[in-house]
């Protein structure tokens, strides 16, 4: 048996999914991951749940594959067909909260993966290694393997119960200019058909499913991917640009002036929305947000509580919070509303809507609303390689170091120091042999001295990894 674990790709079970390279995310492992995924449903006490995929050339097949294993142990599948993660969540909701996504997300088209909700949470890291486990036993390689390439479909009866979830929530006063961008993901079409039923006047770009993703991977965090959308904007004369990822569960919103709306500063505008009918209450964020946001969270009159990044560590803070926490949101682009709104998961198109129901209800336009939250001076996410070095080492030196600062240091994900006018963070990939940092300040010149400060920490030690800090664009 030895030999055929040695084939066995452990790496592709993340802290929050599981995602990889369509070469060892492969047919065989899908089945085998089928198994250990269907193991932890029976071992939930469940007997049913729903089945969906993204616009990716390989995900129909896998989620038929997924289908046959969970129908082998006796669990009663839905299949729901092309649809965003939101959508599947939704109507995973109808059956126990169960339900397994086969998605990549914003990764490139040669990869794909898989994401689920076991009674309406995702697992944790823990439960991801288990599946990995779990599915070791089973995993065959080149087994016979089964034909992956599937056709696409929807199925309309599920796409309509979702509609109908957010056409009886959101409330417009007068029809809006929308761009739809949908980057070739698998949320466009049902997002552009929710617009249009709200009286919306939508300029759809790339809201047909391909999994081709002709123009480039389906992430819309990276501006360079936000050119067609911005120009949109400004030509169609539109009141707000929405780009969603390649599953739809992450936002990037754009003004009527075609400019990226960055993530610290619309949870900004969120934390106001929320706070203002829900005083003295929770927003949660994570540890790779502005200085900004914890000031604004406090000024409003709310509590900001900082955790690790990551989508499911937020959902699961937001139902175990008793409804404490009312809004939680992430710098990638995830914005979750438990208010007693929304279905506290993550869903860009939601969010979205929120948005625009809130600037219709103030009388503002976009960047209006966002004046009272500038532009920050910050890096986007900056990747440093760990040139071998063992993460936890480095980021004890910075710890070390640190103490001789006069800063607020976190140590929830990664070495994090907050100042009144910035912060700084260095935290180790869940992913790959590299570090991640982001600096932010209130100016370019403060900006300047932090990266600089992380920089120093680390120079004596590790000058390959400091100077990196210091070149990284």
């Amino acid at each position: 048996m030895g030999s055929l674990y040695n084939n066995f790709p452990i790496q592709i079970f993340r802290a929050y999914d599981i995602r990889g390279k369509v070469s060892l995310l492969n047919a065989e492992m899908v089945q085998a991951v089928a198994h250990g995924l269907a193991q932890q449903y029976i071992r939930a006490g469940q007997s049913q749940l729903v089945i969906g995929y993204d616009a990716r050339l390989t995900s129909p097949g896998y989620a038929q594959i997924i289908q046959e294993i969970c129908q082998q142990h006796q669990l009663q599948t839905v299949m729901i067909g092309c649809c965003s993660s939101p959508m599947l969540y939704y109507i995973a909701g109808q059956y126990g909260g169960n339900g397994i996504m086969v998605t990549a997300s914003h990764n490139p088209k040669t990869d794909n993966g898989i994401k689920w909700i076991i009674q309406g949470e995702p697992p944790c890291p823990e439960m991801i290694q288990q599946a990995g486990q779990d599915s070791k036993k089973y995993f065959v390689p080149k087994a016979a393997a089964h034909t992956v390439l599937a056709e696409q479909r929807v199925f309309p009866e599920f796409c309509l119960q979702y509609q109908h979830s957010l056409l009886s929530d959101i409330q417009l006063k007068h029809p809006v200019k929308v761009v739809l961008d949908g980057l070739n993901g698998s949320a466009g079409r049902c997002a552009a058909l929710v617009l249009k039923k709200l009286g919306c006047d939508v300029a759809a770009i790339r809201c047909e499913a391909d999994g081709n993703f002709p123009d480039h991977a389906p992430d819309p965090s990276q501006e360079v991917h936000l050119k067609k959308i911005r120009q949109a904007v400004l030509d169609q004369n539109a009141e707000i640009g929405i780009a969603l990822d390649g599953d739809g569960d992450r936002l990037v919103l754009i003004d009527e002036h075609g400019k990226i709306i960055s993530a610290d500063r619309l949870l900004c505008l969120f934390a106001e929305m929320c706070l203002s009918d829900h005083p003295d209450c929770e927003i949660v964020y994570d540890v790779k947000c502005s200085t900004m946001v914890r000031n604004t969270i406090q000024a409003l009159g709310g509590w900001p509580v900082m955790i690790r990044t990551g989508s499911s560590f937020l959902r699961k803070y937001l139902a175990k919070s008793k409804g404490k926490a009312i809004f939680g949101g992430e710098y990638a682009g995830h914005y979750v509303f438990n208010d007693g709104r929304g279905g506290g998961y993550d869903d860009g198109l939601y969010a979205a809507l929120r948005v625009l129901e809130y600037i219709q209800r103030k009388g503002l336009s976009l960047s209006q609303a966002l004046a009272p939250y500038p532009e920050r001076n910050g890096t986007e996410d900056l990747y440093i390689s760990t040139y071998q070095a063992i993460p936890q080492t480095v980021l004890n030196a910075v710890e070390q170091q640190s103490q001789y600062i006069d800063a607020e240091i976190s140590k929830i994900d990664g070495i994090r120091l907050d100042f009144d006018d910035g912060f700084g963070i260095i935290r180790a990939s869940n992913t790959g042999e590299y570090f991640t940092v982001r600096f932010d300040a209130d100016n370019a010149a403060r900006l300047d001295e932090i990266r600089t400060l992380f920089s120093s920490m680390l120079s004596e030690q590790y000058p390959h990894i400091a100077q990196d800090i210091l070149d990284a664009q």
